[in-house]
């Protein structure tokens, strides 16, 4: 980013944010920019997301209580074009499409936010950009500054807003501009981490998901309302404890600092640290424990099992330190829907990480960039 346009967003009372997405998390964090006093523009790749905003305002409820109208765009191109900063806030499975089409009209120095980042997105868009000899600061959240649910018509229910959001940003030398940026824009709420392989295994919502949906899936598969909070009974939350240890074993492993599964439901939703369960349970009682999935098709299983878990399960390889349990997650959820989720991730897909060795991944979780040593080629 250069220093006028850095400056400018850190000083900006009023920031232009194009948010690519136009589901729960981008209504949400444009409600939070509103807030914040920003001037966000909704961008939804098939149109459909934002064809409520035609005829009444975003309504924003709970966490944030807002009512405007944002600015909406017809395509990735005006998107980049009218905006200081983008933030990729959809799916992880709607990554490569989205980065793909915006890719062609990031200029110098625009700041993109990856919300939150999904398979080494960061690294893909880099490349992508490298290509056409721009330089742009990318940064990479461990999971959303809002969570929540879309309702009806152009409403969302902001949940809570979380105290605090893991980040990097590629290259390093932008990061401490980046983060000026992303306080500027969210509040002081972030904390950085050590590189892109720190921010991809401090994303806890995919086995946090795994255990969940899977001790819920027939309630997912009958459509019920049912509170999330509340199943995640001491079984299932052993599960997820049993989740946790692994990818932290990972991390120690490649030397890496990332927050357990017990400071996460903590700084995410403000209850005082005791098992999972039993954190679970108090969400429940406070009313912030969220509604669990009314289908067997939720980004709980379709996102977060190929671009959460075969990520967490692919660095426990590299690391010799294999996640027996993502594993095993990642083949049961593939018999239960007659997929293969290992194969769906087309970020891995597209970088293949089988040609590069460790030494490579790190090296491109500081730059960006993803090149084969010499003693990878020979």
């Amino acid at each position: 980013m250069t220093v006028t346009e850095s400056e400018r967003l850190m000083t900006t009372t009023k920031a232009r944010v194009g948010i690519a997405g136009a589901g729960s998390i981008a209504f949400g964090s444009a409600a939070l920019l509103h807030e914040q006093g920003h001037d966000p523009m909704l961008w939804s790749p098939s149109g459909a997301g934002t064809e409520a905003l035609k005829a009444s305002p975003l309504q924003a409820s709970g966490a944030v209580e807002a009512e405007f109208s944002p600015r909406v765009a017809a395509s990735a191109q005006q998107l980049a074009e009218d905006n200081d900063t983008l933030l990729i806030a959809l799916p992880g499975y709607g990554h490569k499409t989205v980065l793909d089409a915006l890719a062609p009209h990031i200029r110098d120095g625009q700041h993109v936010i990856i919300s939150s980042h999904a398979s080494l997105g960061a690294v893909y868009l880099m490349q992508l950009l490298a290509k056409r000899g721009v330089t742009a600061p990318i940064t990479a959240w461990g999971t959303t500054v809002v969570t929540g649910r879309r309702q009806e018509g152009a409403a969302v229910k902001v949940n809570t807003l979380r105290a605090r959001v893991d980040l990097c940003t590629v290259p390093e030398t932008a990061a401490d501009d980046a983060l000026a940026v992303c306080q500027n824009l969210f509040g002081d709420r972030f904390q950085p981490r050590d590189g892109l392989l720190a921010i991809s295994l401090s994303n806890l919502n995919p086995q946090n998901h795994l255990g969940i949906a899977l001790g819920n899936i027939t309630r997912m598969e009958r459509g019920e309302t049912w509170s999330q909070g509340q199943n995640v009974t001491p079984k299932v939350g052993r599960l997820l404890e049993q989740l946790d240890l692994e990818r932290l074993a990972i991390a120690e492993k490649l030397g890496l600092s990332v927050r357990t599964i017990f400071e996460h439901f903590h700084l995410s939703f403000h209850v005082p640290i005791a098992s999972i369960s039993e954190m679970n349970q108090q969400m429940h009682a406070q009313g912030n424990g969220g509604t669990g999935p009314a289908t067997a098709d939720s980004r709980y299983v379709t996102e977060d099992v190929p671009y959460g878990l075969q990520l967490t399960a692919v660095l426990g390889r590299l690391a010799g330190c294999p996640a027996k349990l993502h594993e095993a997650g990642i083949e049961i959820f593939s018999a239960m829907y007659g997929r293969d989720f290992a194969r769906e991730n087309t970020l891995l897909n597209a970088l293949e990480l089988d040609r590069f060795s460790l030494d490579d991944l790190r090296q491109a979780a500081r730059t960006g960039l993803l090149q084969s040593t010499p003693e990878t080629v020979s």
